[in-house]
């Protein structure tokens, strides 16, 4: 299973690739498999929407513990 980030368009090639993520809660090592589509692999947008998601990613047991407490 990969997490798209960014936009893919209608008939575009996608850019599959690897990173290191870590909860920004407990800092527990995710699997990292994303991908995007190819003309926004580049861009400024999606540098700041990759990075904006490594700052928030919680792990599946903090996004529960964060859901339970509300």
């Amino acid at each position: 299973m990969s997490v798209i980030i960014g936009k893919i368009l209608e008939g575009e090639k996608t850019v599959r690739f690897n990173l290191d993520i870590h909860c920004s809660n407990c800092g527990k090592q995710v699997p990292g498999g994303m991908k995007t589509g190819e003309k926004s692999y580049q861009s400024k947008a999606f540098s700041h929407d990759l990075e904006e998601f490594l700052k928030n990613y919680l792990c599946g047991i903090c996004r529960d513990k964060k859901r339970q407490n509300r």
